[in-house]
């Protein structure tokens, strides 16, 4: 539910290794070069893996205020350029990341960071079938670990999940730095998590973490496998390691709803925390130039203010028609009581096969609002079929409103 799509800028993108330790050196060698272009890109792209990595918007603006230095230095820079897209990718930006992307293409057809950010963009302003094609391209031209997991991610979201499970594979057979091992690894771990394989899921977590202990997407999916198979109180520890580091909404959510659902005394007063936090991160992020709207739409829907959550959704699915923007609208609408509307959103969400089971649960919930009691029944069976473990708190609501409606 709360995955980034946007992975414009990879583990291992600057060649593994400490990336505090490489920011501090190209900040001493450009203090003794200024005007290598080529090092204040590098530079830029290193800041927003930072700001990526240690959930920090804080970088963004440095990582444009390197970029520009760069390209102000060489004006025709396709590598600058690169940056620029996978800039505006992180601050969830679309529509100018593939501008980006583009601009970045026509001077260098076969940049691996402008074919991978034109994928993530086309994704996420919901032109699937272009992002499926752009693909295609960029598999043909430039083969490897960052292509191969968008190319895989493209093919999920049209439920093939057959052929994103092969690709992924095929990412891991020839992944060549421990980044590139724990960030394929932890997608396959997401994958199976997606289908209900927390088995699966566990395994490929313990891979990544293999390669990379303190990799926070493996912790965090670990964590969330964990909840799913009744190691509650691993799975508390686990985000709590992760929230210490990279206090994002998605696992501040996941812990808050953990605490509740484990209701020991303070444990409400720990997720109320969790939540706060996850307002002031999109306050931050909003002052760094992020657009927030869909955090905040899926944080306040369940927990926070609900007309906050409408408005954020409704702004959101003005910029851009995704399936996560299409369910997140409807959830929205659904907790401010308006159903009726919500139910054609919660359809599409489903749209194009992506096999997701807080989306069923979202559109199992509002079918029955609407009356449709026999396809509520249908969506909400299906949401526990696929991952029984979906959510701490929504699968236990789902069984509850599925007995009810037997």
């Amino acid at each position: 539910m709360w995955r980034d799509a946007a992975r414009a800028v990879d583990p291992g993108v600057l060649g593994g290794g400490n990336l505090d330790a490489s920011i501090a050196a190209l900040q001493a060698h450009l203090r003794s070069q200024p005007r290598d272009a080529g090092g204040w890109a590098t530079l830029g792209l290193a800041y927003v893996e930072q700001a990526r990595t240690k959930g920090d918007p804080a970088r963004y603006p440095q990582a444009e205020k390197a970029l520009g230095r760069s390209l102000s230095l060489a004006p025709d820079n396709d590598q600058a350029l690169a940056g620029r897209a996978a800039l505006a990718a992180a601050r969830h930006d679309f529509a100018h990341a593939l501008v980006h992307a583009d601009q970045a293409l026509r001077l260098n057809p076969y940049s691996e960071r402008a074919l991978s950010s034109r994928v993530d963009a086309l994704v996420e302003l919901g032109r699937y079938a272009e992002a499926a094609e752009a693909a295609t391209t960029a598999d043909e031209r430039r083969p490897g670990v960052p292509v191969f997991t968008r190319y895989a991610y493209v093919h999920e979201l049209r439920g093939d999940v057959r052929t994103a499970r092969r690709v992924l594979k095929q990412a891991l057979s020839v992944a060549s730095s421990p980044g590139d091992t724990a960030y394929v690894a932890a997608q396959l771990g997401q994958l199976a998590w997606n289908q209900g394989d927390h088995g699966a899921a566990l395994t490929y977590y313990a891979r990544a973490l293999a390669a990379d202990d303190t990799y926070l997407p493996a912790l965090e999916g670990r964590a969330r496998a964990q909840a799913a198979t009744g190691d509650r109180a691993a799975a508390i520890k686990g985000l709590e390691t992760v929230v210490a580091q990279n206090p994002l909404p998605g696992p501040l959510v996941e812990l808050g709803e953990l605490y509740e659902a484990r209701g020991s005394a303070g444990d409400r007063a720990r997720a109320r925390r969790q939540y706060a936090l996850v307002d002031a991160w999109i306050a931050l992020a909003r002052a760094n130039g992020v657009d927030a709207d869909l955090d905040t739409a899926l944080a306040a829907a369940d927990h926070g203010d609900r007309r906050a959550a409408l408005r954020a959704a409704r702004a959101e699915w003005a910029r851009r028609h995704t399936v996560h923007t299409a369910d997140a609208l409807a959830w929205a609408l659904h907790v401010n009581g308006l159903d009726e509307e919500a139910l054609p959103y919660a359809r599409r969400a489903g749209a194009t096969g992506y096999r997701n089971a807080a989306f069923l649960y979202h559109r199992g919930m509002i079918e029955l609002a609407t009356g449709h009691r026999t396809d509520g029944r249908a969506s909400l069976s299906s949401a526990l079929r696929l991952n029984p473990g979906f959510s701490p708190l929504g699968a236990e609501r789902a069984r509850k409103a599925l007995e009810a409606a037997r």
